[in-house]
């Protein structure tokens, strides 16, 4: 009779793939559902400020997005990826970088374009390569420049006609504070920068909305900080640099290069997509500073007012290569491989 080996005690190995730590609370929907709240003061205030501009447009990009979303999943064959908000935020992040008075048939395919190609073509959410509403609205300014760049005072503006205030004119065309300190020398107050009494996209024009949303965002770790800092930190030091050799009377102040344009809103919202930016803390520093400092040399020395959606667009281009540069060392130090021997040296061997 043969007795069977008593088994013996190993140790239970579970092999899986990267990463191997895992916070099960942090997922992609709670992520998204992080973002979603970040901005709602941001929607709201474009609706308060815009009134039925800002409710079409969103709408129409919402809509489009989710549409689209689900078509390019269904003939792709793939679970449908509707529930894990990204396409939600895509659109929401578009329609906020538009003008208020873009035609719909423009929004429409500004969405599906950003979700399309931006996203979709690339293979779906985590493999796509450059911001997928950037993308869109990068589309939307080559296709058509001129209604993306006429912009309207927000309703609640009291506009001068015949010498007496009226708040009741809709539809007042008027220029972005940036392009009316670029090209007419004429410097918006810092009030109406914060509370968004100025023209620009739906969701770029009050600097309190987006604050208030993005500190949420930050707080909840939706986004990493070193990216909103290094943007905002290169711009700073930009607007310090531009008073110093320029004066006051040419200068546009810091705070007003911070609170006017898609600075904010690029900081807090655009640049801390996790898939579009480096992987590691000293890379999304890089990252953070080069959109910066894009951003500035736009403004100050190009014939364009503003450049976020530009500088956004070649910091993702450059991702890679910031991934590269900023590999860390891992635990034990750098691998070396063994050198392989070349044609020549085997023949010698040989």
């Amino acid at each position: 009779m043969t007795l069977s080996p008593e088994p013996i005690d190993r140790p239970q190995l579970a092999a899986a793939t990267a990463p191997h730590l895992m916070d099960a609370g942090s997922t992609t929907r709670r992520m998204m559902g992080d973002v979603l709240l970040a901005l709602l003061p941001v929607v709201a205030t474009s609706i308060w400020l815009f009134r039925g501009n800002a409710v079409r447009v969103t709408l129409l990009s919402v809509g489009v997005a989710l549409l689209t979303e689900a078509a390019v999943c269904r003939m792709r064959r793939r679970k449908l990826s509707l529930p894990d908000g990204s396409a939600l935020i895509t659109a929401l992040l578009l329609a906020m970088s538009l003008p208020p008075e873009l035609p719909s048939f423009s929004v429409c395919l500004g969405a599906f374009v950003a979700v399309a190609l931006g996203k979709q073509a690339f293979g779906g959410l985590g493999q796509n390569l450059f911001n997928p509403a950037m993308v869109g609205r990068a589309f939307l300014m080559a296709c058509f420049p001129a209604a993306m760049t006429q912009w309207t005072l927000p309703v609640s503006t009291p506009v001068a006609t015949d010498g007496v205030a009226d708040s009741a004119v809709d539809a007042v065309s008027a220029a972005t504070p940036l392009a009316a300190a670029k090209f007419s020398h004429q410097f918006t107050d810092l009030e109406s920068l914060l509370t968004g009494n100025v023209a620009g996209s739906l969701g770029e024009t009050s600097a309190i909305a987006i604050v208030l949303g993005g500190l949420w965002l930050l707080l909840r770790r939706a986004g990493d900080w070193r990216l909103t800092l290094g943007m905002l930190g290169a711009v700073s030091i930009g607007a310090v640099a531009e008073l110093l050799l320029r004066g006051r009377e040419a200068g546009f102040g810091w705070l007003s290069h911070l609170s006017s344009g898609g600075v904010l809103l690029g900081a807090f919202f655009i640049v801390t997509d996790p898939v579009t930016t480096p992987l590691s803390a000293r890379g999304r520093w890089c990252f953070g500073l080069f959109v910066g400092i894009i951003v500035m040399v736009i403004r100050l020395f190009a014939g364009y007012p503003e450049g976020v959606m530009f500088a956004v667009l070649l910091g993702n281009a450059v991702t890679p290569l910031i991934n590269r540069w900023t590999l860390p060392t891992p635990v034990g130090g750098p691998v070396v491989l063994p050198r392989q021997p070349t044609s020549e040296e085997g023949e010698a061997d040989a």
